[in-house]
């Protein structure tokens, strides 16, 4: 029998699931290889996750050591879902369990790599702000969604429908190092147009290696990894920390609580004003401290400062990629305010070494948007 084509997969498994003659459109989808389709029919609406399995490398086994991950590929090392569609119907359950909103799980096909799930709507934070919503309330609902989240600990192992227990697996120093890499791997080539000599980027992640150590062992906590306004969403119908609809947490691990605050207040897509995100540091602080007796205000902006850097460096490396590797020419757009925030986290004393690398090597002109006007003057 021959092989059956992605479209007819697509259209056995909706009408098993009975949405097959529900309507479809295309959906927006993020910088992976994941697609979505919205379904409109006999029963509302829905959401299609199309994960093919075949375009992303293996993710990582939970057992696997360090060598083995580095043979998988980059995937297992940074401890990406990849072709795993498990992890995201595992988190979606435990976050809807804790009183926050993921879409729920309808239907799963995990072997070929279908998720249906329910449909949240279109109020993204980013869109209904520029509409003209008050941004203010909305990231203090975020911040107090991720308030609730953090009240317990994460567990080991997480339960998907109909696909068993998925272990959570721990946001270790290989991950975090293998992410910064993406900066000698692909910003700084992509500047020079020549590849980043061995020597130099060990002795860039032996600084890197050094500087995460300040972190010491993290919080143990639920880390979404890509919490910022264009995967959250506004659910005013709902009560409480359920009123930020949440998106795009598949790669979720066990780390450090300031990892998620960073990444909403430091959005690389759009401006959240310093005065802001003081403010919501400051909610974040106040709402934790109420329920917790060992939260420690200077460790956390400790840690605040060093994952911003990292988390940052790893974006840089990321848009560089997009527009090499994957063809799309937007991304070094965003690099200025990335940059903005890599600047900020370097003049934490903490991170003095870490500058003075990136000083040496990344000099002024290579900064900012430098890698945007290149873009352009190749269009």
């Amino acid at each position: 029998m021959a092989e059956q084509s992605r479209d007819e997969l697509v259209n056995a498994f909706l009408s098993e699931a009975g949405w097959g003659d529900a309507a479809r459109s295309p959906l927006a989808g993020d910088a992976s290889t994941r697609s979505y389709l919205r379904l409109e029919g006999a029963h509302g609406r829905a959401v299609l996750m199309n994960a093919p399995p075949a375009r992303e490398e293996p993710a990582c086994p939970p057992d696997a050591d360090d060598a083995a991950r580095k043979a998988l590929g980059y995937n297992a090392v940074a401890r990406l879902a990849g072709p795993d569609a498990r992890p995201f119907a595992a988190i979606a359950g435990f976050l809807n369990a804790n009183g926050l909103s993921a879409p729920k799980i309808i239907q799963a096909d995990y072997e070929n790599g279908f998720l249906l799930i329910e449909d949240l709507g279109d109020a993204v934070f980013t869109r209904i702000i520029r509409n003209g919503m008050e941004e203010a309330p909305l990231y203090e609902a975020a911040v107090d969604a991720l308030a609730v989240l953090h009240e317990r600990r994460a567990p080991t192992h997480l339960t998907a429908l109909r696909g068993g227990n998925v272990p959570l697996l721990e946001y270790d120093e290989l991950a975090l190092c293998a992410e910064v890499k993406l900066l000698t791997e692909w910003y700084l080539p992509a500047c020079t147009g020549r590849a980043v000599s061995p020597d130099l980027e060990a002795e860039y992640i032996g600084l890197w290696e050094e500087t995460l150590r300040f972190l010491g062992s993290g919080d143990d906590i639920l880390v979404l990894r890509d919490y910022h306004a264009d995967n959250l969403l506004w659910l005013p119908d709902r009560e409480g920390a359920a009123r930020v609809g949440i998106l795009d947490f598949q790669d979720g691990l066990k780390g450090h609580r300031a990892y998620d605050l960073v990444s909403l207040l430091e959005d690389a897509r759009r401006d959240v004003s310093p005065a802001l995100a003081e403010r919501m540091v400051a909610h974040y602080a106040s709402r934790v401290m109420s329920t917790s007796h060992d939260f420690d205000l200077e460790s956390f902006g400790l840690a605040y400062a060093l994952l911003g850097l990292q988390r940052n460096t790893k974006i840089l490396g990321i848009f560089a990629r997009l527009w090499k590797r994957d063809g799309k020419p937007q991304y070094p757009s965003y690099m200025p305010r990335v940059w903005a925030h890599v600047e900020h986290s370097l003049a934490h004393p903490a991170a003095a070494n870490l500058k003075a690398w990136y000083d040496h090597h990344i000099p002024e002109e290579w900064r900012g948007s430098y890698l945007a006007a290149k873009v352009e003057a190749q269009e």
